[in-house]
């Protein structure tokens, strides 16, 4: 019972902390102020539901797909009912999954290998670290698709 009394605690901070950089964002893309609150409980769910995932054992790859793939269902479900384009809710929730330490970690150890010369090490570091960037950006573009794939796909473009 005390386990899941502290990863609740975790999980409400994570909320907390994923949903300032969702505002944040889709106020740098001028959303409307009503739409905010709605970034925010994206931006958090999204966040926190990767997070519980991992804390189930679940890769981050697999983990950041699920929860992509359910802001864009639940973005999808708002846009219809407000009335607003989808990616308002949707991008700005994912926002807070963008892999930026591995990414950086990537990008220094570039540098790193370019200035101190090659070592089987620090390209092991640069290659897992890229690659887990690169897969975990797929997992969060393909899973912001996947819905509007599903759902819009039996109808033309034109």
């Amino acid at each position: 019972m005390e386990y899941f009394i502290e990863l609740l605690k975790l999980i409400i901070i994570d909320a907390l902390f994923a949903a300032v950089p969702a505002v944040g964002f889709a106020m740098v893309f001028n959303v409307p102020k009503k739409m905010l609150v709605y970034c925010a409980i994206g931006g958090a769910f999204a966040h926190s539901l990767r997070f519980l995932l991992m804390d189930f054992g679940v890769q981050i790859e697999w983990a950041t797909l699920i929860a992509s793939s359910s802001m864009g269902f639940l973005g999808l479900y708002w846009s219809r009912k407000r009335l607003i384009p989808r990616p308002v809710f949707t991008v700005a929730s994912v926002i807070p999954m963008i892999p930026g330490s591995f990414a950086f970690t990537t990008v220094i150890g570039l540098v790193e290998l370019n200035s101190a010369g090659y070592s089987v090490e620090m390209m092991q570091i640069v290659t897992e670290n890229g690659l887990k960037t690169l897969f975990i950006l797929g997992a969060l573009s393909f899973g912001l698709a996947l819905p509007s794939i599903l759902i819009y796909r039996g109808r033309p473009i034109v």
